[in-house]
């Protein structure tokens, strides 16, 4: 198949394009040829040209064949320049969803589903406008089951699912020293729904409990003012999060929505999880799985944290429970499913 995502703007870190890419790379593996298209609604990268965008995505997110050009809509006349035939063209966040809907030369429409976008914001017209996009008529690709059904019994769509892949060749445990005194967060409070203030305040009331245990804050290039000692480690290259990852003895990572890729990397690098006891994480890891949910509050996440670490035992229960769930998701894996969902529609 040919196949053109349209994609919204990127900045160095973005779980979502991340994701975008490595799909990229699975389905030219399995012989598609696939073309990106940036759609710039925040004037992100104003002043740059086609191919010092493409060389930013390639740099930030790894090598793809597909060519990355700016999809230009002309107000009066429409689309004013596009990908033209092709058998499908995605849409990869709500606001790209308007342009594909508009965008002439395409045999099918789709939509890679990354999260249930309207829960990014308060109430609001971004709020409605996210959700409007649902009921457009284009089958949802989800990035979990749990997705999927929420998409589907929400929003009336057609809907197929996916599992987020594993980067299996970067993310494994390392012969490195694993140390039984440090907890690694995710803390990227330039994304609401990872829900930084709380674990914030987990990780103070842990701090008051064991003073002993250093704490690492990484995912966001600044740092934020706490009322404990940590360490920053700014927004890590895949290298360095696996080292990071195989070096802690506790991870954690706090989903409001749909489950992020860290996650899944910690438990493939051996790391134990704790994260929010959401719908969407017992859905998609399993109320007694491979990841320690717990309730989102400050004193049961530093509670769940103090136990494993204290407990050896339990820490290696989760360990192999998570290196057993892990070496199932590959992006080889997750690209089938995808190009299943696009077939079908």
């Amino acid at each position: 198949m040919t196949i053109a995502l349209v994609i919204p703007q990127f900045r160095r870190g973005s779980g979502g394009h991340r994701t975008i890419a490595d799909l990229v790379r699975g389905l030219e593996t399995r012989g598609h040829a696939l073309s990106l298209w940036l759609v710039d609604e925040e004037d992100r990268h104003r002043g740059q040209a086609d191919a010092e965008v493409e060389g930013l995505f390639k740099r930030f997110f790894g090598p793809v064949e597909a060519p990355l050009r700016r999809l230009a809509i002309d107000d009066d006349a429409g689309v004013a320049s596009g990908p033209g035939e092709v058998d499908v063209l995605v849409a990869t966040g709500w606001q790209t969803v308007p342009t594909v809907l508009r965008t002439p030369g395409a045999r099918r429409r789709a939509y890679l589903v990354q999260d249930h976008e309207p829960d990014f914001y308060p109430a609001s017209m971004e709020r409605e406008w996210a959700a409007w996009t649902y009921r457009q008529g284009l089958h949802c690709i989800c990035a979990s089951p749990w997705l999927a059904e929420e998409i589907r019994a929400t929003y009336g769509a057609s809907v197929s699912s996916f599992d987020l892949g594993v980067d299996h060749q970067r993310y494994a445990p390392l012969p490195t020293h694993r140390r039984d005194d440090l907890v690694l967060f995710y803390a990227r409070a330039v994304t609401p729904r990872r829900a930084a203030a709380l674990g914030v305040l987990a990780l103070d009331e842990l701090h008051r409990r064991r003073p002993d245990l250093e704490i690492a804050f990484f995912g966001d290039a600044r740092p934020i003012a706490t009322p404990f000692p940590y360490r920053h480690l700014g927004v890590l290259a895949p290298d360095h999060l696996a080292h990071a990852y195989a070096s802690a003895t506790v991870g954690l990572v706090l989903s409001m929505t749909n489950p992020s890729l860290v996650p899944t990397e910690m438990l493939a690098c051996g790391l134990p999880v704790v994260d929010l006891a959401t719908p969407a994480m017992t859905t998609t890891f399993g109320a007694d799985g491979p990841i320690c949910l717990t309730d989102a509050t400050p004193v049961a996440i530093a509670q769940s944290i103090e136990r494993l670490t204290d407990d050896l035992a339990a820490r290696a229960a989760l360990t192999r429970a998570g290196l057993d769930l892990a070496a199932s998701r590959t992006w080889a894996g997750a690209a089938a499913q995808v190009e299943g969902g696009l077939r079908e529609e």
